[in-house]
C-alpha cells in the first residue's frame, strides 16, 4: 500500500537536490546551460547502462509519441528551470516549481472532469501554507527581482505537471528501463538544440571537471525520478503524486543548507513541518478510512 507513494516521494527528494547542484557548478565557474547540457549527456549514458545491464529484449519504440512527450517535458522543465536560477535566488526557484503541486491537480481535474477530493483540497491548502516560510520568503523584498525569471520558475511548474501527466500514462510493451532509455534521449536533445551541446566534445565536461556535477545531476536530475515515477504515477494518480511530490521544498532548503552553507531559520523549519503535515494528510486520513470501512464491514458480517 505505502511502497508507490514511497517512491514518489524518494523521486521528489532526488529532484530537490537539483538546484543546490547546479548552484555548485555555477560557483565553480560553470553556466546553467553547461550544468543542464552535462545533466543530459551523463543521464542518457546511465541510462543505456542500466537497459544493456537490466534488459534481455530488444529496444521496444511501442508507444514512443508518449514517450517523446515525456522526454520533451523532461527535457524543458530543467531547462526553465535553469534559466530562473540565473535570475532568482535558489529559494525562489524552488518555491515556483513548487507550483505544480496546484497546476497538477488542476491538469487532473480537468482530465477526469471531476473535482479533486476534500482531502486533497485540504492538504493542497496546507502545502500552499508552509510554501513561503519554508523558503525563508517572509519579510524578504520581491520587488526587484527580474519579472522574466518568475515566468521562467513557472514554466518550470508547468512542464513538471505536464511531465507527470504524460508519465502517468502507461505504455504497453515496454518495460521501465526502455521507457528510462527513450525519455533521456529526447530530454537529452532538447538540451543539444536549445542548451551547450559543445561541451561535450570541447573539453569542458571532462578536463574542467563539469563531469563531477553533470554526473551528480544526470543521477538525481533525471534517472532517479524519472525511473520511480515511471513505476508509481501510473499506480498513484497525478493529484497525489502532485501532494506527494511536496517533499521536493524540504529536502531543497534542507540539502542548500549542508551544501551550500545557507542558514535556516526556525520560521523555515516550521514551514516544512507543515508541508511534510500536508502531504502525509491524504495518507493517514484514507487509511484511517480504510480502517473503519473494514471494521464496518467485519460488524456488519457477524
Amino acid at each position: 500500500m505505502y511502497l508507490y507513494p514511497l517512491l514518489i516521494v524518494i523521486a521528489a527528494s532526488s529532484y530537490g537536490i537539483v538546484s543546490t547542484i547546479i548552484k555548485l557548478a555555477m560557483q565553480s565557474g560553470f553556466s546553467v546551460s553547461q550544468a543542464v547540457t552535462s545533466q543530459f549527456f551523463f543521464g542518457f549514458c546511465i541510462a543505456i547502462c542500466i537497459f544493456i545491464f537490466t534488459n534481455r529484449t530488444k529496444l521496444s519504440f511501442n508507444g514512443v509519441k508518449t514517450l517523446i512527450f515525456a522526454g520533451v517535458f523532461t527535457g524543458l522543465t530543467n531547462i526553465f528551470y535553469g534559466l530562473s536560477l540565473n535570475y532568482l535566488p535558489a529559494s525562489l526557484a524552488v518555491v515556483l516549481l513548487f507550483q505544480f503541486t496546484w497546476i497538477g491537480m488542476l491538469i487532473s481535474c480537468i482530465t477526469k472532469r471531476k473535482f479533486p477530493s476534500r482531502i486533497e483540497l485540504i492538504s493542497l491548502i496546507i502545502l500552499v501554507a508552509g510554501t513561503i516560510p519554508a523558503a525563508g520568503l517572509i519579510h524578504v523584498d520581491l520587488s526587484q527581482l527580474p519579472f522574466q525569471g518568475w515566468l521562467w520558475g513557472l514554466a518550470a511548474a508547468l512542464c513538471y505537471s505536464l511531465f507527470l501527466f504524460v508519465n502517468g500514462r502507461a505504455t504497453t510493451n515496454m518495460n521501465t528501463s526502455n521507457r528510462l532509455v527513450m525519455v533521456s534521449f529526447f530530454a537529452l536533445m532538447m538540451a543539444v538544440f536549445f542548451q551547450s551541446p559543445e561541451v561535450i566534445w570541447n573539453g569542458t565536461l571532462f578536463s574542467e571537471g563539469l563531469w563531477i556535477y553533470g554526473l551528480a545531476l544526470g543521477l538525481f536530475g533525471l534517472i532517479i525520478p524519472v525511473y520511480l515515477f515511471t513505476i508509481a504515477v501510473p499506480k498513484v494518480g497525478l493529484s497525489m503524486s502532485s501532494i506527494l511530490g511536496a517533499t521536493e521544498l524540504p529536502i531543497a532548503v534542507m540539502v542548500s543548507v549542508i551544501l551550500l552553507n545557507e542558514n535556516i531559520t526556525s520560521l523555515q523549519m516550521g514551514g516544512i513541518v507543515i508541508i511534510i503535515l500536508g502531504m502525509s494528510l491524504p495518507t493517514i486520513l484514507n487509511r484511517n478510512m480504510l480502517s473503519i470501512t473494514k471494521k464496518s464491514t467485519t460488524l456488519g458480517t457477524k
